[in-house]
């Protein structure tokens, strides 16, 4: 049948399976929104305050559905306000399709009003980016595009279109979406080898990351783990990926992990590493980490092998695949001895709690609260700094598809429009987004798309006055010189949040906060809760950057 591309693009996106899509309008993609108008009985659009809201929603809709997020903006700024949210997708390989609208092909390359060169400036964080010319080409490119961003490693694909493409009349026929293969890239022998070296290990023990999670991996881990008897440690992007709850979880590893999944990196003798990719964060010193381990490593991504420790044994392909075969390749375990040693190491983290106070409520005691009135299926969204470490080392994650956050770029601002995304896509959950002051005055414009689409948030800012990791570091590294981290601004969150029609609430301190909690969360709606927490609360333990557990700050002085 004879559509024009505009219609195309709405097509192929049902071809996709794509319901939502998230974005704001503009002169360039007029064309698109119209057909969308046309097609509202079939594909929702989530209006955004600001196009990088709507990319963090898309990511956060694809990080909750383990589908691929739609983001849509316009040319010139419109594309560029996105760019944040793509490389904040790219970094923790989150599945994205961008749709950015551009001038007439007869304007580009002329400086024309809003036009700019997406392709190139987004070059660097996307899988694979396009610019469609000519209509015939825009059904194949979008199917592409899709498969590209949901195969193998996932990530962000753009796709630039002029304007006179989404207006121009052409064929189309519908399409069934091929089945997205991974193929298992190693051999029976790497499977064997590592297997052997799993057999041997008397200190073995599992780091995992947000790649268990991409892949739908986490009972496969878990069937792994349980058979080989072997703990397991998450980073930041694993959590949920295996159940906090379980006898041989052993917590987040690395530079704001647990004293006893330090010791353990520098004590095991076997790290079987997967889906994870031995960041800085997590590998400080990666001459010295985990020094006396023998080191396997599964992932979907051959690039990783190698890329930032030295690795013994990797099997690459999907995790599903190589956990089965490794799982099945390996003998049943018993390692009672050196989980018991993890058991004491656990004791002696040397952090100590501050004390109740009446003037600030601690952000444990919040979490702690917060934790007790949600469910295990409830999503819980952060923004960067503090509170995201606060709460990653706190909140018990049992499911995977539970936990939002940037993991890889650190984006502050990321958590209202992520927000966004979770609670569009799974309207029968409560979501809660943990945000500090500093990140809430980055994105708290989107408060407009929670209070216009009524959606069932609870944000909980844990208001310091000061920007507090940066000024942490200030303290630890720069001799407590605060340049610029103690703006102290008077930002009364409550108040905002009612002008923008949203329910606002506070907590002064630690007796409030039951009370204040518990009517936040049961609301059946969007509440801001302004939760006042020390300036001088820090992030603890802490391994420097660049160092090792024999290095790890336990108390300020």
């Amino acid at each position: 049948m004879q559509l024009n591309g505009s219609e195309i693009i709405a097509e192929c996106l049902l071809e996709q399976g794509v319901d939502t899509v998230f974005g704001y309008p503009g002169g360039a993609v007029l064309n698109i929104y119209d057909a969308l108008y046309k097609y509202s009985d079939r594909i929702t659009h989530i209006l955004s305050s600001h196009e990088q809201g709507a990319a963090h929603a898309a990511d956060g809709y694809a990080r909750t559905t383990g589908k691929c997020g739609v983001v849509i903006a316009t040319s010139g700024p419109g594309a560029t306000n996105l760019v944040t949210g793509i490389a904040t997708a790219y970094m923790d390989s989150i599945p994205m399709v961008a749709i950015t609208g551009n001038v007439s092909n007869d304007l580009l390359a002329r400086d024309s009003f809003q036009e700019v060169d997406i392709c190139g400036i987004t070059l660097p964080v996307t899988k694979h980016n396009f610019i469609v010319k000519n209509v015939k080409d825009l059904a194949n490119v979008i199917r592409k595009a899709f498969r590209i961003a949901m195969s193998g490693r996932k990530g962000p694909v753009l796709i630039d279109i002029p304007k006179d493409v989404t207006a121009a009349v052409c064929e189309y026929t519908k399409e069934i979406p091929e089945k997205i293969e991974n193929p298992l890239l190693s051999e029976p022998s790497d499977f064997a080898a590592a297997a052997k070296a799993v057999n041997s290990a008397k200190r073995p023990m599992i780091y995992m990351g947000g790649g268990v999670v991409s892949a739908d991996a986490e009972k496969q881990l878990l069937e792994f783990a349980e058979k080989t008897d072997c703990p397991v440690a998450t980073s930041i992007m694993g959590l949920g990926g295996f159940p906090s709850s379980h006898r041989l979880f052993i917590g987040t590893i690395g530079m704001h992990g647990g004293y006893e999944t330090g010791k353990a990196t520098d004590n095991c003798d076997l790290i079987v590493t997967v889906g994870a990719r031995f960041s800085d964060r997590v590998a400080g010193d990666r001459k010295k980490f985990a020094k006396d381990a023998v080191i396997i490593q599964l992932d979907i991504d051959k690039a990783e092998i190698n890329k930032n420790v030295r690795i013994d044994y990797s099997l690459v392909g999907d995790l599903k695949d190589t956990l089965k075969k490794l799982t099945e390749s390996v003998e049943k375990a018993d390692h009672s001895e050196w989980t018991a040693m993890l058991s004491e190491w656990a004791k002696k983290s040397g952090v100590t709690e501050t004390p109740k106070s009446d003037k600030y409520a601690h952000p444990y005691h919040v979490i702690d609260i917060v934790r007790s009135l949600t469910k295990d299926d409830d999503i819980i969204v952060t923004d960067v700094g503090q509170h995201q470490m606060w709460v990653s080392q706190r909140y018990s994650f049992e499911k995977p598809r539970r936990w939002c956050t940037s993991g890889g770029l650190g984006t502050m601002g990321y958590g209202m429009g992520a927000a966004v995304g979770a609670a569009v896509a799974a309207p029968d959950k409560k979501v809660v987004l943990f945000t500090g002051d500093g990140s809430f005055h980055m994105n708290l414009n989107e408060l407009a798309t929670v209070c216009s689409y009524d959606l069932n948030i609870t944000i909980v800012v844990l208001n310091n006055t000061v920007l507090g990791m940066v000024r942490q570091w200030q303290k630890l590294f720069y001799g407590s010189r605060f340049s610029q981290t103690d703006p102290h601004r008077k930002t009364n969150f409550a108040a905002v949040a009612e002008a923008f029609g949203v329910k606002g609430m506070r907590i002064n301190n630690d007796d409030d906060a039951e009370n204040v909690l518990r009517e936040a969360i049961s609301f059946a709606g969007p509440v801001v809760v302004d939760c006042s927490v020390s300036p001088d609360e820090n992030v603890l333990p802490m391994i420097p950057p660049g160092k090792t557990v024999d290095d790890m700050i336990t108390e300020m002085e």
